[in-house]
């Protein structure tokens, strides 16, 4: 039964797919179209795409050589299932009609197998609702893939297809309508996230930190680990600073200054969190590493992902740098710790953002993007206050939402492999396969 439901579930697309032949017969498109925005977020779009190729090599070369394919795999295959999700369902619900004005779900229908996304602008802007949605789509499949480094090398691949499908539906896209949608509970409450400081990067860090208590430690964790391919995390590295220039300048929706401006302070804070973390080390006692700057770098961009639209670019420099030297502290006292965060997922990305979250109540100027408000450092203590509550809700959101679904995927599957199969290695006993 177990083999025959997941290919079952591929034939209800395909059977929806007949039933839902998609808005073929859509309307003149809207005149409010512009073609350089349209250009530019469909660059955007592949940018977005690649950080998760990207997270493949970043994750993969830091675990232990009989995990590296395995691990790979658990970043990537989220390119096919949440895709699918996301196409069928997962879009409307996050972008959809809000329902009951609650600000917390889209309505299914909306949507629905990406019905009425041709011919009309998303938001009555200059971008169509396709495009928006397979923007919006790559943001759903990094934020599972983020997590997997906080249980790599000792969790059942089949379990981790089930938690991650759980984790988008209940988790992500309600964060991601409550955010980023008009009617959003925390979009009218005021607070300002960018490119996902807060559905992305905490959603993630705190689930994986959930994750990483659920299962506990690994086997022989104790044991010095070694990385097995530091060329990879440095490659890793590249690609994803280079897609995030999508992530973040792509979420001004368009081709103009504020695209400009994202791009920069993404640029900057990354730059300075690299160079944060590398003199951190050296102030430490500790001799300069490729994989602390490749750390570090992926922190200055974690922490300036809500704020990027927001700040000026001296202002970046504070954010990765204050991130930087936070998150490096918090990997020193996970380590002390018996949290078994295997890549340290919630020090970088759950921490990052947010450090993020509140610089942008701190940094944030209107003088920037008239949309936005003006933080604490310009003398207004609104925003920078309702950052904080955001924090606590969000944290507690995805900290305990992602607690129950470990509970609930470990009772449909078994979620964590057996001793032995954690000392073979799970790329031959999940894949058959060896690096």
């Amino acid at each position: 039964m177990k083999k025959i439901v997941p290919f079952g579930i591929l034939i209800i697309v395909v059977i929806l797919a007949f039933m839902y032949p998609g808005n073929v017969a859509a309307a003149k498109p809207a005149t409010t179209y512009i073609g350089a925005d349209i250009a530019w977020m469909l660059i955007s779009t592949a940018l977005v795409l690649l950080m998760t190729p990207g997270l493949a090599f970043f994750y993969g070369g830091m675990v232990r050589k009989k995990n590296v394919i395995s691990t790979m795999l658990q970043s990537f295959v989220c390119m096919g299932l949440i895709t699918i999700i996301w196409v069928v369902f997962g879009f409307s619900m996050a972008f959809g009609d809000d329902v009951g004005g609650l600000g917390l779900i889209g309505n299914p229908k909306s949507f629905f197998m990406m019905q009425n996304t041709l011919g009309v602008a998303w938001l009555g802007g200059t971008i169509p609702v396709i495009l928006f949605a397979m923007f919006q789509l790559k943001f759903a499949v990094i934020t599972p893939a983020l997590i997997t480094g906080a249980f790599a090398e000792r969790i059942r691949f089949n379990s981790y297809l089930i938690f991650i499908t759980l984790f988008i539906i209940i988790i992500y896209i309600p964060l991601a309508h409550a955010t980023w949608h008009p009617q959003g509970i925390f979009f009218k409450y005021g607070v300002l996230d960018f490119a996902g400081g807060t559905v992305v990067h905490m959603s993630a860090g705190w689930a994986a930190l959930a994750s990483a208590l659920y299962l506990k430690k690994r086997t022989g964790a104790e044991e010095a680990h070694h990385p097995a391919r530091i060329s990879y995390v440095i490659l890793g590295t590249g690609l994803l600073w280079f897609g995030w220039f999508g992530f973040n300048a792509g979420s001004a929706l368009g081709a103009g200054e504020l695209a400009a401006t994202a791009l920069g302070t993404t640029t900057t804070a990354s730059a300075a969190a690299a160079m944060s973390w590398i003199f951190f080390d050296i102030l430490r006692g500790k001799k300069p590493s490729a994989m602390g700057a490749c750390i570090g770098a992926v922190v200055g961009l974690v922490a300036v992902t809500p704020a990027a639209g927001y700040i000026t670019i001296s202002s970046s420099l504070i954010v990765g740098i204050v991130a930087a030297v936070v998150s490096n502290l918090v990997v020193i006292w996970r380590s002390k710790t018996n949290i078994d965060d295997t890549l340290d997922v919630f020090p970088c990305h759950g921490v990052g953002g947010m450090v993020g979250m509140l610089m942008t109540g701190i940094f944030a100027t209107k003088a920037v993007n008239g949309a936005g408000a003006e933080g604490l450092a310009y003398g207004e203590t609104a925003l920078f206050i309702k950052h904080v509550v955001a924090l606590v809700a969000v944290s507690a959101f995805a900290f305990v939402g992602a607690f129950i679904l470990l509970k609930v995927t470990d009772l449909i599957s078994p979620l964590r492999v057996t001793p032995e199969e954690e000392l073979a290695g799970l790329d031959v006993t999940q894949h058959d396969e060896e690096l």
